[in-house]
């Protein structure tokens, strides 16, 4: 595994619940399989688990109910700890941490978005935003300072005052993310944080996320169990089946590259065209001299790039980060992914 870029590493990380986990797993010179875990009368809720989150990226980690999701991420933020392995942060074992060095770093360095917005009801907006920064220890003036620049960035300004009862879900969930980007963190964990609301302000607010990272540029892990918002926000995924992981890659690699049924099962109803780049059917290039109506980034989404083809008898070229041309692309073969002849 390369760390050599990575905030978070997870080194054969286990979780099992029940009287003796940790003496079953001294016991096994080779990982005990989920079957003989049962039969031990425990509970395999994260097993074997190897991943490291880059710099900067957004790691969605997700699955059925069930799954271990939300366990490994308790993991990760070490709220619990786990039977076996190391978990790394910045390369420091968190796992050798006194339980007051964990409490300074959650509230320094790591922030947490969790699905139920716990926001305190008897403060205000501006309240449950700066009460983190209270807790820290910080002065009044600039932890009223930092919340008012955060209420601002998640599109609240003018609800300073506001009580969560006084909000829409949309609002209050952003009140979470707000109160959570107060601390500055390093690292950034949202478990389901989007699940409980209605589609249109859950479309909202997946929006708004994307439109943060772009000006904030954080190292996230987040957890879903819809792989349709996983693969609009995700540079990774790592599937997780019984405490697991089956797989880890990009969007685009597990559609088109699933390593196990289980994943090739979990992708297999995904519009390609919202997955798939244009890299991924582009015609290589050939010859110079070629006609094009305009031009594409190789990343581009089919589905983005479907309306400008179709108006076009011309294809378009499909150009690098350096703006050269790779290849081109035609009306013809996007309309060959929409129709379900496309690329598997």
């Amino acid at each position: 595994m390369d760390t050599a870029n990575a905030k978070l590493v997870c080194r054969d990380v286990w979780k099992l619940f029940g009287p003796g986990a940790e003496a079953f797993l001294r016991s096994h010179s080779q990982p005990p399989s989920f079957a003989e875990i049962q039969q031990a009368g425990l509970i395999g809720a994260v097993r074997a688990t190897n991943l490291e989150v880059r710099e900067g990226e957004i790691f969605v980690i997700m699955g059925l109910s069930g799954s271990g999701k939300s366990t490994l991420v308790r993991l990760l933020s070490r709220l619990i700890d786990p039977t076996g392995g190391e978990i790394l942060f910045e390369g420091r074992d968190l796992l050798a941490l006194s339980n007051k060095e964990m409490i300074d770093i959650r509230r320094h360095r790591m922030g947490m978005v969790f699905q139920h917005f716990a926001l305190l009801p008897h403060l205000t907006v501006l309240g449950n935003v700066a009460f983190p920064l209270e807790v820290q220890g910080v002065d009044r003036v600039t932890r009223g300072k930092r919340a008012h620049e955060v209420i601002e960035l998640v599109g609240l300004k003018g609800r300073e005052d506001y009580y969560p009862r006084e909000l829409s879900g949309g609002q209050q969930q952003r009140v979470g993310i707000a109160r959570s980007l107060a601390v500055e963190p390093d690292l950034w964990f949202l478990d389901e944080p989007f699940s409980a609301l209605d589609p249109l302000i859950r479309r909202e607010m997946q929006d708004e996320f994307l439109r943060l990272q772009r000006l904030l540029a954080k190292t996230i892990v987040f957890i879903t169990h819809d792989f349709d918002e996983a693969i609009r926000l995700a540079d990774r995924i790592a599937i997780m089946k019984d405490g697991a992981i089956d797989q880890i890659g990009t969007p685009e690699e597990l559609v088109t590259s699933p390593a196990t049924d289980y994943v090739a099962e979990f992708t297999r109803e995904v519009a390609r065209a919202k997955v798939l780049s244009l890299a991924s059917i582009m015609t290589p290039k050939s010859a110079d001299g070629d006609q094009y109506a305009g031009s594409f980034p190789a990343s581009t989404k089919i589905a983005d790039a479907a309306p400008d083809l179709h108006e076009s008898a011309l294809p378009f070229a499909v150009v690098d980060d350096a703006g050269k041309v790779i290849g081109h692309i035609a009306r013809e073969d996007v309309i060959a992914v929409l129709m379900g002849q496309g690329t598997d």
